[in-house]
């Protein structure tokens, strides 16, 4: 993913502005679900590497006022959420998490909470864990598909669904944690234009499950965050992840992931700054897509050959910084839906 020559022009070094990396997992030691979770062994040689080489693992509410504020962040900041509140959390992650006193955000979809599943957290829990680096936010009330519209539900009826759900979840937080930070992140990392706007509005920062690193120019409304699980934890991949840098976008279009075209146009253009844009390289799962420079060096389109398949995928892009040996990353998620007929 990290390769090719192609026709565009290296942009000047600018100054990149704060950039993170931030780390999404689920469960942990948990084999009986390798899709989300990674293993014990895998989770403490990634914090391992984190210590090692000297990585600044932040608060998340920092890294987020910093982005608003345009606030410089240490060289290599991380920050580590974990959506869902399974009760691995607790049992595996939390006390490697203390024992290093690294800080790290739980994503909570509340009703499982309170409705005392056994694989999830408890709220004692919880506020045990708060004492000792913890924060808590929103993962909405029903862990739903919040872009789904039920049926015959109009748009009206729709928003104050989910304005009800996300306000319910916040409440319950704040009623047995006593704070919860702004912070929202999409269930399954499924969001359109109408739900990113929804958020925006209600005063959050989104969070989705696409990859990248963050930065100045980076959506608010959906940043992008590197999910791990068992098949993604390869220390030599982790370790480009952990070092990559926000790509400089300044607009893609379309912004919205839902959409019913097979394949969808995507058109992106960068700021000017030190992405060697000769290597930029574009891939839809493990297949290269061309790109096609409509202003080179600047900004660029590109379209899958092969049809995207109902429901999750994404589009990635690369480029290597000409001023170190890390790389800018994008991602743009795609929510494939069928026509309605």
């Amino acid at each position: 993913m990290f390769s090719s020559a192609l026709p565009a022009s290296p942009a000047l070094a600018k100054p990149k502005g704060p950039q993170a990396v931030i780390f999404m997992y689920h469960r942990f030691g948990e084999t009986r679900y390798p899709g989300t979770n990674v293993t014990v062994e895998q989770f403490e040689e990634q914090l391992d590497f984190f210590e090692k080489n000297h990585f600044s693992v932040l608060p998340l509410e920092e890294i987020v006022e910093a982005l608003k504020q345009n606030r410089p962040l240490p060289d290599k900041a991380i920050g580590i959420t974990i959506d869902d509140a399974y009760l691995s959390v607790y049992k595996e992650a939390y006390p490697r998490l203390k024992a290093r006193g690294y800080p790290f955000t739980v994503f909570v979809a509340t009703d499982a909470v309170d409705q005392g599943i056994p694989a999830y957290m408890n709220w004692q829990q919880m506020r045990e864990m708060q004492k000792n680096g913890a924060s808590f936010a929103n993962h909405s009330q029903s862990h739903d598909y919040l872009v789904r519209k039920k049926t015959d539900e109009s748009q009206a009826s729709w928003k104050s669904r989910i304005k009800t759900d996300i306000a319910t979840a916040q409440g319950r937080l704040q009623q047995e944690l006593g704070h919860a930070p702004a912070l929202f992140a999409y269930p399954y990392g499924e969001y359109n234009l109408e739900l990113m706007n929804l958020v925006e509005e209600l005063g959050y920062t989104g969070f989705g499950q696409h990859s990248g690193g963050v930065g100045p120019l980076s959506d608010r409304r959906a940043l992008p965050r590197f999910p791990m699980a068992e098949a993604y934890a390869d220390m030599k991949a982790f370790r480009t992840k952990a070092l990559s840098l926000a790509m400089p976008v300044v607009e893609q279009q379309p912004v919205d992931p839902l959409t019913t075209d097979k394949k969808p146009q995507l058109t992106v253009t960068i700021a000017a700054g030190s992405a060697n844009l000769d290597q930029l390289a574009c891939y839809m799962g493990d297949r290269r897509m061309e790109i096609q420079w409509i202003e080179p060096g600047k900004r660029f389109m590109i379209q899958t050959e092969k049809d995207l398949p109902l429901g999750r995928s994404r589009y990635n892009c690369t480029a290597p910084d000409n001023d170190s040996s890390r790389y800018f990353w994008y991602s743009h998620p795609w929510l494939r839906i069928r026509i309605q007929k």
